[in-house]
């Protein structure tokens, strides 16, 4: 099953969930932590998805730890209740405001491809296979970077041992978490991938039946695995027994011999693994309406784009305009940016990205002028020249924005020093690969399918091919807002390249429209990238702002559910907010250290 329709059959069945079971689901435990979309207090704050896991993280923060160290634990926490969304099979971007410097920098955990890719490793008879082949495959597996991200950036600004940090996941895994409609939903749109793999199907699909609501998911392989990383160091996984158990899935990926599937194998290698090494680089730039926008360089587009897009928007008083014409330029700057991004964003260690001239306001400038009140622009629209800027430009032929898949899942967390993190963190479509590594309790990524099957179009550059060693080009985009070096806040969200147009709603919803952060994230979404239809939310569909939008030439096709953010604020009298989503997946969880109380 294609990716995006997996997803829309998960929230369709979302509803029907708890009734499936046969019975009302079980209370909690008393003692469970509770979701709740938004938190204010001191002492510093979480938000995440997922109750436990923020929870994971206020121990951490309540225990002395800082920032970082809260966002390790959160994270290893969702690779425990967000299996489908994120795990150390998958990798990430991070990004870092340091108090003490007021500073902010960057990690690339991306994902890597063998050193045997080329640009033709999704094709066969030079034909690309169909999506769901390569997704659900050894080929789709690139090298993991989420643990390697953890250890540099505990070496790099963390107080506290990983294997503290890793403790709260363990147990988590050890002893269970209450399965909700949101995991039942995504294990029955996996469900008939899942089957196919002995150790996933044990694992997911106990007994050959869907985890019922209410119930207690163990995963004690996992458990096993994170005490290894506790005491051996990241490093395990990338040499070593862990790593060889990694490579053995890829290449002969563990099938039913009873299963239709065509499975293809991998390429990846135990030299693969041990060459893997995050990228510190400086974060994307720009200043928009006099606050500084920091966020995450190729090779995530995610900077770039949301970067691109508010340059575009600067020269507009998004404040005075009615909420037609605010959607509406919001669209066109989203449509406009995604044809840059398609021509010109990929793995700057392949080829060279033009990031800083895509970020220059005077090439905001020379595109923002296509852009009018009363009409709607064409996609696939052509991308223009950033390094040679002309007054509405863009000549070159135009290509469709290719498929990326919409599961992930972000993190935020401040601490009482005025440390922020912004983590985006995945294994690409919801249930990776579909492979469980033997006995270790977590599946693989299909990261490698974000790259090109094959060039957008023909003759045009494609920098997103694949290519030995290369990081596939992303869209997560975790952003640190700041005024004058100080933070006003920090976003993300998962969603494959909706990404990029949920933290864009969010910011300028938050910044420019005056709404309180929980509500930019609350707010309906709609997403365009560069595609002859632009997604919206049922409420928006539903709304007559659609029919007002047609009338300028807009045209629509339905989404479910578009993102799911978090963000922590700072507000003037150093209380930290934080906020998550109200309904999506099920609402999110955010937390503060101290609710009450002085600071």
């Amino acid at each position: 099953m294609r990716a995006s329709a997996a997803r829309q059959l998960a929230f369709a069945a979302l509803a029907g969930a708890l009734v499936s079971t046969g019975a009302a689901a079980p209370p909690p435990p008393a003692d469970a932590p509770q979701k709740v979309p938004v938190a204010v207090g001191y002492g510093g704050a979480v938000a995440s998805v997922d109750a436990d896991a923020s929870a994971a993280g206020i121990a951490v923060l309540r225990a002395g730890g800082n920032a970082v160290d809260a966002a390790i634990a959160t994270a290893a926490a969702l690779g425990v209740t967000e299996p489908y969304s994120a795990g150390i099979g998958g990798g990430g971007y991070l990004v870092h405001y340091d108090a003490a410097t007021r500073r902010v920098q960057t990690i690339d955990g991306r994902e890597t491809a063998p050193a045997t890719a080329t640009e033709t490793l999704f094709q066969e008879n030079g034909v690309p296979i169909p999506f769901e082949e390569g997704q659900t495959s050894g080929r789709s597996v690139g090298v993991p970077g989420t643990p390697a991200t953890w250890k540099a950036a505990l070496d790099a600004w963390g107080t506290k041992p990983l294997a503290q940090l890793l403790r709260p996941a363990e147990k988590l895994a050890r002893d269970g978490f209450t399965v909700d409609a949101t995991f039942r939903a995504q294990t029955q749109a996996n469900q008939d991938r899942f089957k196919d793999f002995p150790d996933t199907r044990k694992l997911f699909l106990p007994g050959g039946q869907l985890p019922v609501v209410g119930s207690t998911f163990k995963n004690p392989d996992l458990a096993a695995t994170y005490a290894e990383l506790a005491r051996k160091g990241t490093g395990a996984l990338y040499r070593g027994p862990l790593a060889d158990d990694i490579v053995k899935a890829v290449r002969r990926p563990p099938v039913d011999p009873a299963a239709t599937r065509k499975v293809r194998s991998g390429d990846l290698t135990a030299a693969d693994l041990r060459a893997y090494e995050t990228r510190r680089q400086a974060p994307t730039h720009i200043d928009y309406r006099g606050l500084d926008v920091y966020s995450m360089a190729p090779s995530s587009s995610g900077g770039t784009t949301v970067g691109e897009a508010l340059n575009i928007l600067e020269r507009t008083d998004l404040s005075k305009l009615s909420e037609a014409q605010y959607l509406h330029r919001f669209i066109e700057a989203s449509r406009i940016s995604f044809a840059d991004r398609g021509r010109w964003v990929g793995d700057p260690a392949a080829q060279s990205v033009p990031t800083r001239e895509l970020l220059s306001q005077r090439y905001a400038d020379s595109r923002s002028c296509l852009i009018r009140p009363d009409a709607t622009l064409t996609s696939p629209l052509a991308p223009g020249d950033p390094l040679h800027p002309a007054p509405c430009g863009g000549t070159a032929q135009a290509a469709p924005t290719t498929y990326e898949g919409e599961n992930t899942t972000h993190l935020t967390v401040a601490d009482r020093w005025g440390n922020v993190v912004s983590y985006t963190l995945t294994i690409e479509s919801t249930g990776g690969s579909a492979i469980t590594v033997p006995g270790r309790g977590f599946l693989l990524n299909n990261e490698l399918t974000d790259f090109s099957f094959a060039p957008a179009a023909p003759g045009v550059p494609d920098p997103n091919l694949p290519g030995p060693g290369k990081r596939p080009r992303s869209s997560m985009s975790p952003t640190i807002v700041l005024d004058h070096g100080r933070p006003v806040l920090a976003v993300g969200s998962p969603g494959g390249a909706t990404i990029i147009t949920t933290v864009l709603q969010t910011l300028i919803g938050h910044l420019d429209r005056g709404l309180p952060l929980v509500d930019a994230i609350k707010a309906p979404r709609a997403s365009q990238r560069n595609q002859t239809t632009t997604e919206l939310e049922p409420a928006l569909w539903n709304s007559p702002l659609r029919a007002e939008l047609e009338g300028l030439g807009q045209a629509f096709r339905q989404n479910p559910e578009i993102g799911a953010a978090t963000g922590v604020q700072r507000l003037p009298d150093g209380r930290w907010l934080a906020a998550a989503e109200t309904t999506r997946r099920g609402g999110g969880s955010a937390m503060v250290v101290r609710p009450q109380g002085r600071p």
